[in-house]
């Protein structure tokens, strides 16, 4: 069989959302490149702030493509609406260049102290104290290659201690709730609104051996919330405009008092609107880490 390669150029606050649509046609997965930059240089701390990032799925080239073209471009349209999109680039890739294709864009990951982020086809020489996360290299989406992904990492290996408890909402590959369960947490709730999602979070637990620490589902804040499970540790990398969103509608519940939470999405221009947005819903910032134009931001709640 033959392919079909999408590819989108576009800025760094529409490439998740961008990452997201095409997770719901692209064979296996979506991948995030910053232009310009090679794969191998993304651990080496001299990477410049991503200007311009190209989004990468793959379709089959069969006779739902152009069902699945039109599926893309009319959701690109209503997409559109809110925020400026790219039109997307279609290019005919063949069976046997497909499959190396995808390995040219994957390589491992160091970040952190001892996080270890590696394709589970690629044998790397590792240390005693390396945290190992495996993933297909087919489950692209959120594989540690994007700013938003690392920062979140590098504060998961910070926050988290043995025992807790973890929400990862808008969880996309599970890659947040395997670093968290491999960090020690006991009982992680993996959260997105695609269904694929929980498939592929299941998927990538059994990978890494802790699928008893990770329950992974469809639903939403408001899934969570009508749980009242409040949590030890809430991680989100979602959009600036979504975390906005959900504070509204009552994200501060989902973290138990004295826990903490991560966001991530997030570009500088956005940091001021959503760390006011935190704090409306009962949370305080108390730290950044910054990654080029990214920010995560690190809050608590207050003891009551």
């Amino acid at each position: 069989m033959d392919w079909i390669e999408i590819s989108l150029q576009t800025d760094g606050e529409a490439a998740e959302a961008i990452a997201e649509l095409l997770q719901r046609y692209g064979h296996q997965g979506v991948s995030i490149e910053q232009m310009g930059i090679m794969p191998d240089s993304w651990d080496e701390g001299e990477v410049p702030p991503p200007e311009q990032l190209l989004v990468r799925a793959y379709i089959p080239d069969d006779d739902r493509v152009t069902e699945a073209k039109a599926k893309l471009e009319t959701a690109l349209g209503h997409m559109s609406m809110m925020y400026p999109m790219p039109k997307p680039v279609y290019r005919n890739v063949q069976e046997t260049d497909w499959a190396e294709a995808w390995k040219a864009h994957y390589h491992p990951v160091r970040l952190g102290c001892n996080i270890l982020i590696r394709p589970n086809w690629i044998d790397v020489e590792t240390k005693p104290e390396d945290i190992i996360i495996s993933l297909d290299p087919g489950m692209a989406f959120g594989t540690g290659t994007h700013p938003t992904t690392q920062l979140c990492l590098e504060s998961l290996e910070d926050l988290v201690t043995h025992g807790i408890r973890v929400l990862d909402l808008g969880s996309g590959s599970g890659i947040l709730s395997v670093a968290a369960a491999k960090l020690g947490a006991v009982d992680i709730l993996a959260v997105d609104n695609d269904p694929i999602a929980a498939t592929v979070s299941t998927e990538n637990a059994e990978e890494n051996g802790v699928s008893d620490q990770i329950t992974a589902q469809t639903g939403s804040l408001d899934t969570v919330l009508h749980s009242a499970r409040p949590f030890d540790l809430v991680v989100v990398n979602i959009l600036a405009r979504v975390i906005i969103a959900m504070c509204k509608d009552g994200l501060g519940q989902t973290v138990r008092s004295g826990g903490k939470a991560i966001f991530s999405g997030i570009i500088q221009e956005q940091v001021d609107d959503v760390e006011a947005a935190l704090r409306s819903t009962g949370l305080e910032p108390y730290k950044r880490r910054v990654q080029g134009d990214w920010v995560a931001i690190e809050a608590t709640r207050p003891h009551d």
